[in-house]
């Protein structure tokens, strides 16, 4: 998740190492902060991975500030994460948040959708938290009034993320369908 989204934001715009951090912060932090500990090893092996580029750059008061920038691999390397996302990547709702951050950088249309119907297809199946034998426990067979909670909020949010992917896939096709008309 951290190597795609220091991809996906480097993708948008060169950025120092700090902005960068701040954004991907933004994007996890509220669950997961970053620390410089997991950020810059992660950076550097992006870089010896032929993936990004560091320049230095005289900083604003005093100390050197390095700019990284994605190579023409590490923006192909993106797009390639981005389409193949893993079954976590589309199932973690914070994995699947950075992957949907960058999903726009993708060739088009077409390889858009198809990554959103492998999120359709999970969200999808029944599921829940809790489970009686094999069988998932529904929030109004549930007494616990948290564990029911749990489980509206978790109901509420599926069910507003399926309308959103119904429609956006609606439109994909309808742009992938003209264009291939237009042809």
């Amino acid at each position: 998740m951290l190597e795609l989204a220091i991809l996906g934001f480097l993708y948008e715009q060169p950025l120092h190492g700090y902005e960068l951090k701040r954004r991907v912060a933004h994007l996890t932090g509220h669950v997961r902060p970053i620390a410089d500990g997991t950020l810059y090893p992660a950076i550097k092996r992006l870089e010896r991975a032929g993936l990004l580029d560091r320049r230095t750059e005289p900083g604003a008061r005093a100390a050197p500030r390095h700019t990284l920038t994605l190579t023409a691999e590490g923006r192909a390397e993106l797009r390639r994460r981005l389409s193949e996302a893993d079954d976590t990547d589309i199932s973690d709702e914070n994995r699947w948040f950075t992957v949907l951050a960058f999903l726009r950088h993708l060739d088009g249309p077409p390889e858009q959708a198809v990554v959103l119907r492998r999120r359709l297809t999970f969200l999808e199946q029944p599921s829940s938290f809790f489970y009686e034998g094999e069988r998932p426990l529904l929030a109004e067979e549930i007494e616990d009034p948290f564990r029911k909670g749990l489980l509206r909020i978790a109901r509420a949010t599926s069910e507003t993320e399926l309308r959103w992917l119904k429609a956006v896939l609606k439109v994909l096709d309808d742009v992938s369908r003209d264009g291939a008309t237009e042809r």
